[in-house]
Formats: C-alpha cells, structure tokens, sequence
C-alpha cells in the first residue's frame, strides 16, 4: 500500500487491510477474557500487545497518510470515512517530529499492557471470604444450595468475590458483620498492584496528551466525542450533582429509619453503612412494594429469557435466530445464525457464553467480525455474562437485554466499511440502554406467556410494583454514577495518586469513605482506552437512550417504529454521524427531560 502513488483505491485497500487485522484480532480479545485454558488467555495477551504496536505504526505512515488525503470520495460514506482516517492518523502522531512520533508509538504498547495487568489482577483474583453457616442467615435456600460444593468441614461457606455470590448476599444477609467483611473484601479486589497501575495509566495519558500539545488527556480524548471538551462533561456532570443530592440524601434517610427498625436501636444512635445500603434498599422494596428479586428467578429461567430476548428482536427487526452447533470454547457456549425473516438473508452470527465461572470477566459483547457490505462481509459477535443457570432477577434481565443491544447494534450493521462498526464514547451505549426498557414493561413481559407457559408469570401489578422498586434508589445510584465520573475526569484533566483522590471525593459523600476499601483498584473501566475521559457517557448515553424511546411507547412491539430505528440508528455504525442518526429517527433534536426524570426517580 505504501509503495504506490496516489489515492487510487486507498479506501478499499484500508478496508481489506482492516478485516485482515479483525480477522487475527478481534477473536483474541474475546478469548483473552472467556477462555477456561489460562495459556490461551496469556496468549491472547501477547498478541494484544503487538497489535497496539502493528496499529501505531499503521496510522503513523506518512505515505499511507499522503494517499487518504489525496483520496476523492465519491460518496458521502467514503467523506465519513477519509475524515474518521485522518483523525486516527492525527491522534496517532503522523504529523509530529521523529522524536515526539516515536514516543506516541511507545505509549499505546505500554498502556495496554497495563490494562492487561490490571485485568489479570481481577480475573485471577482467587480470594475467599468465609462464613459461618450462622452468617448466612437470610440467604435463599437456592442460593445456599447453589453454594454448597464451597463448604469446608466445618461446615463454613468460602464464597468468591465474583458478582453472582456477592451481589446476593450482600442484599439478603441479615448478619451486618458479615456483610461488612465482604464488602471490604469485595472492595479491595486488585489491591495496592492495581492502584500502582492506574497511577502510571494515567501518567502515561497526560504525557501522551502533552505530546500533541494539549493540558490534558481529556482535551485530547475529548475533542473526537458528542461532548467535545472537558468543560462541557463538567458542566453536565454538575447538573446531575445538582438533580440528585436532595433525592440521595433523603433515600439515606429512609434507610437510617428502616434500619433503626430492624435493629431496635434509637434513630439518633443509628448510622447507615455503605455494606447496609443493598440489604435496607431489598428490605424496602420488599416491603413497600412486595418485590423479592431472587423469587424472580423462577419467572425468568435462563434458557427462557434467552428466548425472550430473541423473540422481542424478531418482533421489533424483521429477523429469525436459528441454533447451529458449532465449535465453542466452553460446552456452556451456544452459537445462533441470524437471518432477515422476510428475505432469509444471512445477516451474521452470535455466541452466547451467559454462566459464571472461574477465569471469566462479567457482563460484556464482543464484536469479532464487523460488517462491511462493499466487501460482502458478514457480522459475528459474542454475548458474555456471569449468570445462574438456574436464572435471572429482573436486573440480570435488563443487563442481558442491554448486552444484546450491543450485539444488535453490531448484527444489524449495514455500513461500507468495517471501520465504521464502532461509534463515538459517549453514544455507544444509547441503543443499548434504551433496550433495558423491554425488561420492565408489560407488552413485551407477556411474551413469557408464549415462552414458558409453566413459568409463574407477573401480573400487571406485579410489573407496575417492579418498575416502582425500580425506581427506589435512584438518587443512591446517580450519586454513586456522579462520583464514579468525576474521579474519571479528574485524573484525565489533573494526574495525582487514584486512591488518595477516591479518598477525598468520597469522603465528602453522605456516607462517606471505608477505611480499608480501594474501591479504584476493582474499576476496571478506568484502564481500558476506549473509556478513559468516558465513564461520563454512561449517563450522557442516557439522555439520548431515554428520548430514543419515545416513539416506542404507543407499542413496544410496534414492528414499524422497530425497523425504522433499524435503519436509522442500528444499520448506520458510525458512517454517519450520531446526532444526525437521533434527528433522523425522532425527527427533532434530543431531549434531556426524561433522563432527569430517571435519575431522580420520578420517571
């Protein structure tokens, strides 16, 4: 490629070049994370490292450069794709001297393998906390059976620091101590080698910012998003603080009083703990709104959400999801083809690895092929979470519904090139939050009628109860959401020790610090590249997904409204740009309305 002259056919020439890369690539991602073998996960490692190298090196090629340039698109596709190349030549150095370009090549090879050391730390975390029989005592007969192979001879339980063992418990036991030592331990996972890590990730940033010239690295990362610069996120993030202060400190309060009941102790002597918040928020929702979580789990078996998810798709997009058996790296996995309905077109292929196990990140999609309709190629990806196998409360519902979207978002694609299966930080999220809602409503929940007819099922007060239970806790939620992206953005725009600065912010919430806790060490979102100065798009995301559904809410199922957000949001990628898909589809500008009407409860 670099040795001929001129543009020529650069823009199918990048394409070709970029499925060969996905094509090595992307699968070891997926099987650094999944994989039972932890030489094939350490393998995958290697590579990743090299490929950070492999794709600095690309994007600082001067001739490579000079040819995307010259480059006359002939098409509006083509203009997204030559503007989206020369930036990712710029944010790769090409224009900068020998020196500083040599530098910017280096920063990216080391940062990811930091990341890759920071989660390892998590995944082959192999802590134990361990329980008393006694200690377990308001835990779901289910949840101790589930257990049970984790009893030593004593009869004590030697529980995992993984979600599905200690989001449970800490909800349903009612031992305080107990609680409290596993919430510590929970918020220590990565420890002081984790926190040394994030230190020099964030070090690493600001001198790459600083080679380009920038104060900071969230000028520098900021400048390709929705949000643009770091003063707008601040101003945003201030408007959140400002929503949900009040509504959070009142929650607080509510739960001080539930808890002063529980335990018979006077309200003035009676401090409310951050390892009490999820038992006391469980107690309230159970009791004001009749709504047991793990009871759920007979309404939502695995295998039939599954099902569920798939038939609101095929209700909503036009498309069919038919199991073929195909070599996986786990028996758990299974593999579905996705078709179009009306035409039978093959339209690309997902795995679905959904049950915990050791070795094993959380809740993620994993694109391995992206779409590329001028070189006839075909979407795949993997849907991967830590569920039971016996099944899901409604929040493990929305996160698969969510992670589904992803998936969506990847199968429906119908852009040029593969380097517009990816779209902006802060919008990425938006289809996918939007799709939680299928979880919580009445029109697509009947589906389980159909699916599982011996399944116990949610009455119409059943859901209207869920959704009000859903609602409790939200200002708890956004406050913690707030602190999170503030901590993101301050060490991206000022560097200084994670934890120390983790210490001051959340010392100065309602609750308070932990002592012993290193919260930051077990943030795992904060190494990866693709979030750094974005954990804010989480709740940005979420203006844009609340609105998105406007058009929905007539009828959920509503197969019309369905394809058109196919063809308008699903099928573009990132070929054309964002605000521009959300006008399209709503036929007007986003509103924030709905989002501070969600973050403060009263959605």
């Amino acid at each position: 490629m670099e040795a001929k002259r001129g543009a020529g056919a650069i823009f199918a020439e990048w394409n070709r070049l970029e499925i060969a890369v996905e094509d090595a690539l992307y699968p070891m991602w997926l099987l650094g994370d999944v994989h039972p073998d932890r030489a094939v996960r350490d393998a995958a490692e290697r590579c990743l490292q090299e490929d950070a190298a492999l794709s600095a090196e690309r994007l600082q090629s001067q001739k490579l450069f000079a040819r995307v340039k010259a480059a006359q698109p002939a098409n509006a596709r083509q203009a997204k794709l030559k503007k989206d190349l020369i930036e990712a030549f710029e944010d790769n150095g090409v224009a900068l001297p020998p020196d500083r370009r040599s530098r910017v090549k280096q920063i990216p090879v080391k940062l990811e393998a930091l990341r890759q050391a920071f989660e390892r730390n998590l995944r082959e975390d192999r802590t134990k906390v361990t329980f008393a029989a006694a200690e377990m005592a308001g835990l779901p007969d289910a949840y101790l059976k589930a257990h049970e192979p984790w009893r030593d001879a004593n009869g004590n339980y030697a529980l995992s620091l993984n979600s599905s063992s200690h989001a449970p418990f800490m909800q349903n036991a009612s031992n305080e101590s107990a609680r409290k030592r596993y919430y510590i331990a929970r918020w220590n996972q990565g420890g002081a080698a984790n926190i040394a890590l994030l230190d020099e990730i964030f070090r690493l940033r600001k001198e790459l910012a600083q080679l380009f010239g920038f104060p900071s690295y969230a000028h520098y990362a900021l400048r390709r998003s929705m949000a643009e610069r770091p003063e707008t996120v601040f101003r945003f993030l201030a408007d959140v603080k400002s929503a949900v202060t009040e509504v959070e400190r009142n929650e607080i309060e509510e739960l001080r009083v539930e808890k002063a009941r529980d335990q018979g102790t006077p309200l003035a002597e009676t401090r409310l703990a951050r390892w009490d918040l999820d038992f006391y928020q469980e107690r309230v929702r159970r009791s004001r709104y009749a709504i047991d979580q793990q009871k759920l789990r007979e309404y939502f078996p695995t295998d039939k959400s599954v099902e569920f998810m798939f038939a609101v798709a095929q209700r909503l997009y036009g498309v069919r999801f038919n199991e073929t058996k195909v070599a996986t790296w786990h028996p758990d996995v299974r593999y579905f083809d996705i078709v179009d309905a009306k035409s039978n077109r093959f339209l690309g292929g997902i795995y679905l690895d959904l049950l915990a196990r050791g070795g094993k990140l959380g809740e993620s999609e994993y694109t391995i092929r992206n779409a590329s309709h001028v070189a006839g190629r075909i979407p795949l990806t993997a849907l991967v979470t830590a569920f039971d196998r016996q099944g899901l409360d409604q929040r493990q519902l929305e996160i698969l519904l969510h992670e589904f979207g992803h998936a969506l978002h990847s199968l429906l694609s119908r852009t040029d090139y593969v380097r517009h299966g990816s779209v902006k930080r802060d919008f990425v999220e938006a289809p996918s939050q939007m799709f939680e809602e299928w979880a919580r409503r009445e029109q697509p929940l009947a589906l389980f009628r159909d699916i599982c007819p011996r399944c116990p099922q949610l009455t119409p007060a059943d859901i209207k109860n869920l959704e009000a239970a859903r609602r409790y806790g939200k200002g708890l939620e956004y406050g913690r959401e707030w602190l999170k992206a503030t901590f993101d953005m301050t060490l991206s725009t000022d560097p200084q020790p994670a934890l120390e600065l983790w210490k001051r912010l959340e010392s100065a919430t309602p609750l308070g610090h932990v002592d012993g806790t290193s919260f930051p060490s077990a943030f795992s979102a904060l190494a990866y590249e693709g979030l750094a100065a974005g954990y804010y798009g989480y709740m940005w995301s979420l203006v844009i997904a609340l609105d998105l559904l406007t058009p929905f809410k007539k009828n959920m199922l509503d197969p019309n409204v369905g394809m058109r957000f196919r063809n308008a949001i699903l099928a573009q990628g990132g070929q054309l740009e964002e605000m521009q898909q959300v006008r399209n589809f709503l036929g007007r500008d986003p509103s924030s309305e709905a989002f501070f009407a969600e973050i403060t409860g009263r959605r």
